[in-house]
């Protein structure tokens, strides 16, 4: 079936094909023009067609994550006044019964807490953790840009989200929907005074894969992200997207001395310069990473910062006093410091990391599909595959959540040569740099 995928794509992309001298099937993309470059000998160099299979592995990877933390997805959100360390899932949980979420709500597709998988040849559903970042890079693509403006987003977004029935949309995408079809445009449907949902998750979990068309570059990467981000976030919840994104651009080049777990630490590191040093994001950031490089158990880490940031609303994190519905259960700082747990406590194995980030606890599958999709791509989709020691179905239903594409089933084969096609615009167009067909490399300009 993957084979025929393939060649189904190949033959009805727009796009053509040649070979490279080492036989390999070289993508080129018939609606860009290639232009010829001479390295400097100051460059990044990057295999285009082992990107390819990294992107695979991130659309593969954030599917299995994502629809694995859905099980508990708001199932634990503490309990204020009344907190008991049981008041949230352990690793023991496991395996066991899923329990009811914090309003009595079940989902009824997975009855314990354990990997949700798509058959060899069954077919992944889209979710909010996937779709929006799908429509972003086929804006970006048919667009023919690499910085999306203000209206292109608007436009993209009533073409393709339902405004009526069950759109998948909520918090402060649904708000900044609602003031698009209203007319508002990008990133006035952010701002504080006509979204108050500003600070919450939404755009960490739409953003991310700008990291990706900026390989090592997350200077040009964040600038990407900015007025995608700036759609439905402002301040802590827009500096923490950023982070996610600087996250994935230097995933792009890791350190080859290095293993997978000292190499997310080291772009977490990097990447915390997108958090000022007096925003509560920054304070989470060094709070988890001190106990964590303390050997406290993730658990008690976890129930700590619910003690820090809920109970006690330090740090200026002030979410409690203002009485949201569910304790801002889907706010940007408490999911994205569980998140910094499972990133830290999975230590780069990523059935690990994916564990972890779903007994955390709150907008669980959020984070969760963050750090298995960066995890994928770093490790690629045969690392995907062997990991869980399976194969998986590439089949992707967009048109479950979101509408009016060109192939309501794509496959993750050619989401990823899409990826490359963006970042072919990026490497050439943006960062000064090169795409060498023959050897089928980019040439990257290091920044200054």
């Amino acid at each position: 079936m993957k084979k025929l995928l393939l060649i189904a794509f190949l033959i009805s992309f727009s796009s053509c094909s040649e070979k490279a001298e080492s036989n390999e099937t070289v993508i080129k993309d018939k609606n860009f023009e290639y232009k010829s470059y001479k390295p400097s000998g100051n460059e990044i160099v990057l295999s285009r067609s082992l990107y390819l299979k990294k992107l695979k592995g991130f659309w593969l990877a954030q599917c299995i994550a994502n629809w694995t933390g859905i099980v508990t997805e708001m199932d634990k959100i503490g309990n204020i006044g009344e907190f008991k360390t049981g008041d949230f899932y352990t690793r023991d949980d496991w395996g066991k019964k899923d329990l009811p979420r914090y309003n009595g709500s079940k989902q009824d597709f997975a009855p314990n807490i354990d990997f949700v998988f798509e058959s060899e040849d069954g077919i992944w559903r889209a979710d909010d953790d996937t779709d929006i970042e799908y429509i972003y890079q086929h804006l970006l693509y048919t667009n023919k840009t690499s910085m999306l403006n203000g209206k292109q987003i608007r436009d993209g977004w009533l073409k393709h989200i339902k405004e009526e029935e069950e759109n998948f949309l909520w918090v402060s995408n649904q708000k900044a929907l609602d003031l698009m079809i209203n007319g508002v445009v990008p990133p006035a449907t952010s701002d504080p005074k006509n979204n108050p949902d500003f600070d919450m998750i939404d755009a960490q979990l739409t953003t991310e894969i700008f990291g990706f068309f900026s390989p090592g570059r997350p200077d040009f990467a964040v600038k990407m992200a900015d007025l995608p981000i700036r759609t439905t976030a402002r301040f802590n919840a827009e500096w923490i997207s950023k982070f996610y994104v600087s996250m994935y651009s230097l995933a792009a080049n890791p350190d080859p001395n290095l293993d997978i777990k000292e190499n997310l630490l080291l772009i977490a590191e990097k990447s915390r310069s997108q958090l000022p040093d007096n925003s509560y994001a920054s304070k989470m950031y060094d709070f988890v990473k001190k106990q964590y490089n303390d050997g406290i158990p993730w658990e008690t880490i976890r129930d700590n910062i619910y003690q820090r940031y809920q109970v006690e609303q330090l740090d200026g994190y002030d979410i409690t006093s203002r009485n949201l519905n569910c304790n801002g259960c889907a706010a940007a700082g408490i999911n994205f410091a569980a998140s910094i747990i499972s990133l830290f406590a999975g230590e780069g194995d990523l059935k690990e990391t994916i564990k972890i980030g779903s007994l955390m606890g709150w907008d669980s599958d959020n984070p969760t599909a963050t750090w298995g999709g960066l995890i994928g791509f770093m490790i690629g989709h045969d690392g995907v595959e062997n990991a869980f020691n399976r194969e998986f179905s590439e089949e992707y239903n967009i048109h479950r959540t979101r509408q009016n594409f060109p192939n309501g089933i794509d496959n993750f084969t050619n989401m990823a040569n899409v990826g490359v096609f963006i970042t072919d615009r990026v490497v050439q167009e943006e960062l000064g740099g090169g795409v060498d067909l023959e050897n089928n490399l980019w040439y990257i300009p290091k920044s200054n």
